[in-house]
């Protein structure tokens, strides 16, 4: 839509209770379908790194087997072949570690860009009128902190996962084939590691979970409180904001510790079987060989390459599992922050979607007529309605106020006119197009919208105006500056920057802003404004007034208003009634 300010997200619906949209919003499923990475890197990571973990073995035998040659009494030289073949083998470990570790960090990066996109396209779809939108400070947490911590979750999970069903069995076959006395030792200590590795992983995620929350949370109240740093210095509550502050970030560290103690309670677990498993297997070979323990092996002595090669296995019988416990909180930690991600794709009501399809288009450009028929719209299901059966007819070029106490309506009307959301039922047409999916791009292109607190991006006048738009040239934006009387404030201000949210200009110069971006839209046929001289003094107001009836000639103007002046300069002015009395409106 056309010059759709930013400032419209900050509005709420007023009536109590009024916090979840009713209809329709991104099904639960769906949004888990489209945010589904769980699935991590591809096939081809996986078996290069698990490969590359299995050629320990033949190193393995071939390090044993030149031992115990050279214990045996033969020539050192004998010892060459295997040496080679220990450097061949652990070069091509090496490499093939290196690019699966390599794919599989490109392809975890790749992956959340892609989650990262859909999040924020299903977020920019959610209705700026939905009360449940997540706040600014939130939603830009998750996307850029807790996101990442899905990285090392894709990356690493998965291939250790499959490792540590992998490796550990092919090196017990490799044990059992010489001692079945060591394979039971290896046997009964691995099955401890992921049991309380799964109790320790249960809270951990949930810790994580805890920890995620208390940081969007900490940044969203640290947002709120740096835009409104002005309100409080002036009510000197200062110290109080402070003492907030500190008390979250407390509060924060705290859960930040608990994750910490967590994930080192569970590389204590994993440390401490794996030794006890490893000095176990260690003792039977030791004594094995000395004579003490005559069983274990398959009907005769462990020879000493046999043990040593036993021995050279134990500790990597283990170490699969002791990756898998260095990802464990890496899982935890991804898990939440997907389960974060999918809740904010989810969260709130959508704006009406443009589909694939193309529709109707709008005809010759100028003033657009407006046609609401059975409009039925609630914000909550719960929640009584706010238009029942509603119907409304504006020709093209008139300009129409609406009038209501706070609350009744106005602006929900002009979001349903413009798009922001989706009736319940009823249709809305524009220029005689059908406000619909396959309709929504052109009709958008068609309509200019003012808010009360239009959004004043950093930046310069010139800039504000055009908002990126490759049509709106330098003679476009020169005659919408003096349509707005905004000419010598420009030529005064030259390319010095605005600040952040209009920081500089005063709210009518703001304002009238806004209204030049409308008025550098000659395509625009409906002009929608939403209580334009609200808070605004007299003298202000008039001048808005008069702006906005400069830059509606030749247009449909509908206005949301509570200032009898304004109204009283609209051709036509619908008072919006009770949805139990509320006939067609006019």
């Amino acid at each position: 839509m056309t010059t759709l300010d930013a400032g419209i997200g900050r509005r709420r619906p007023q009536a109590a209770g009024r916090t979840r949209a009713a209809m329709p919003q991104a099904h639960p499923d769906e949004v888990a379908d489209t945010l589904s990475a769980r699935g991590g890197v591809s096939r081809a990571v996986v078996l290069l790194q698990t490969t590359a973990s299995l050629l320990w073995l033949p190193q393995a035998a071939l390090l044993a087997l030149a031992v115990g040659g050279i214990a045996a009494g033969s020539d050192a030289s004998a010892a060459w072949l295997p040496a080679l073949g220990i450097l061949v083998l652990g070069v091509a470990r090496a490499m093939m570690d290196g690019a699966g570790n390599r794919l599989a960090f490109r392809q975890a990066r790749s992956r959340l860009s892609a989650l990262r996109k859909e999040a924020v396209a299903a977020l920019a779809k959610t209705s700026p009128l939905d009360a449940t939108r997540p706040s600014s400070g939130l939603a830009a947490s998750t996307l850029a902190e807790q996101a990442e911590a899905i990285v090392p979750y894709v990356a690493r999970f998965r291939p250790a996962r499959f490792k540590a069903m992998v490796v550990p069995l092919a090196i017990l076959a490799c044990v059992l084939a010489f001692s079945w006395a060591a394979a039971l030792v290896l046997l009964i200590a691995a099955p401890l590691i992921p049991i309380f590795m799964a109790l320790v992983g249960w809270r951990a995620k949930q810790a994580s979970k805890e920890q995620l929350a208390e940081m969007g949370s900490m940044n969203a109240f640290l947002m709120d409180r740096l835009r409104g740093l002005t309100t409080i210095r002036s009510f000197g509550a200062v110290d109080r904001t402070a003492t907030q502050l500190r008390a979250s970030a407390e509060d924060l560290r705290g859960r930040t510790m608990a994750v910490l103690r967590i994930a080192f309670l569970s590389s204590a677990v994993l440390e401490l079987f794996a030794a006890l498993g490893v000095a176990m297997v260690a003792v039977y070979v030791g004594f094995h060989l000395l004579g003490e323990l005559n069983f274990g092996a398959w009907g005769s002595r462990l020879s000493l390459a046999e043990g040593l090669f036993i021995l050279l296995l134990a500790p990597s019988f283990f170490e699969p599992l002791r990756d898998l416990s260095a990802v464990w909180h890496d899982r935890a930690s991804g898990e939440a922050a997907f389960d974060a991600l999918k809740k904010l794709a989810a969260s709130g009501r959508k704006t009406v979607a443009a589909s694939a399809a193309k529709g109707s288009r709008i005809g010759a450009r100028g003033a657009l007529s407006l046609s609401v028929e059975g409009l039925v719209f609630r914000h909550t299901e719960e929640a009584a309605p706010v238009f029942n059966d509603f119907d409304l007819e504006v020709e093209p070029g008139e300009r129409v106020a609406l009038v209501a106490p706070s609350g009744e309506g106005k602006s929900t009307l002009l979001a349903l006119i413009a798009g922001l959301i989706v009736p319940e039922n009823g249709t809305i047409r524009i220029g005689g197009v059908a406000m619909d999916r396959a309709n929504v791009p052109d009709l958008r292109a068609s309509i200019a919208w003012i808010g009360q607190d239009p959004h004043i991006f950093p930046g310069t006048i010139k800039s504000n105006v055009t908002l990126g738009r490759p049509d709106v040239d330098q003679a476009r934006v020169s005659a919408a500056l003096e349509v707005v009387s905004l000419s010598e404030l420009a030529a005064r201000r030259g390319p010095a920057m605005i600040g952040e949210g209009g920081f500089g200009l005063s709210g009518g110069e703001a304002l009238r802003l806004a209204l030049a971006r409308a008025a550098a839209t000659p395509q625009a046929g409906l002009v929608l404004a939403d209580e334009p001289t609200a808070h605004l003094d007299r003298e202000t107001a008039h001048e808005v007034t008069e702006s906005l009836l400069r830059i509606s000639r030749g247009k449909t103007l509908i206005v949301a208003t509570h200032d009898p002046l304004l109204a009283a300069r609209m051709d036509r002015v619908i008072t919006l009634k009770a949805p139990e009395t509320a006939g067609d409106g006019s």
